[in-house]
């Protein structure tokens, strides 16, 4: 008798944002790996969307109902392929390539969310990835936000010991409906005097 291992668990990072979305959304998975987001939302009744330059790690996804697999070298001459945009949740782990910063948080429709969780600066000291190619800078996931038009919901930055010490900045973020009525500074509007 042969042992299947589990899949691995999704990020608790991610895994603690998914009661925002309501199922029947689109999801997309960057760099999606083994495939561990796409699974977590597709059970969460999520249409989800995985894009890798190798799809091993989920073929046995292929052809499911409300998956959709795409290969693609997202670093090579055609970079971020057009067909993503507008999901209602970005998923993007341990992954990296700054060109694709702004094409990635312009996937995001209005309402939707980009989870975003990666290696930063002093990450060597753990180990790999050590090259700064591959780790943020400080502060820069929350850069990418303010400079896409995301409100940031949360953010972290520092160290963290599991699954193994690392040094990480983690982003949760959402593209607005739409813009705010002007105030003039005020927190409340003025209100208007009785006729």
């Amino acid at each position: 008798m042969s042992h299947v291992l589990p899949f691995s668990p999704p990020s608790p990072w991610i895994a603690r944002f998914a009661p925002l979305l309501r199922p029947g959304g689109r999801m997309l998975d960057v760099a999606c790996g083994g495939g561990r987001h796409l699974r977590h939302f597709r059970d969460r009744g999520l249409a989800v969307t995985g894009v890798d330059i190798d799809l091993r790690g989920v073929a046995d996804l292929t052809g499911m109902d409300g998956v959709t697999l795409i290969q693609a070298d997202l670093e090579g001459p055609n970079g971020w392929p057009p067909s993503l945009s507008d999901f209602d949740l970005v998923v993007v782990t341990n992954y990296l390539h700054r060109p694709l910063l702004p094409a990635i948080a312009g996937a995001v429709k209005p309402g939707g969310f980009l989870l975003y969780e990666t290696f930063a600066n002093g990450n060597q000291r753990h180990g790999r990835p050590s090259s700064p190619a591959f780790l943020l800078r400080e502060g820069e996931l929350l850069h990418l936000a303010m400079g896409q038009g995301l409100q940031v919901v949360a953010f972290e930055q520092g160290e963290v010991s599991s699954p193994k010490a690392a040094i990480v900045q983690r982003l949760a973020a959402r593209r607005p409906l739409g813009t705010a009525a002007d105030l003039n500074g005020d927190p409340e509007p003025v209100p208007l005097p009785p006729a």
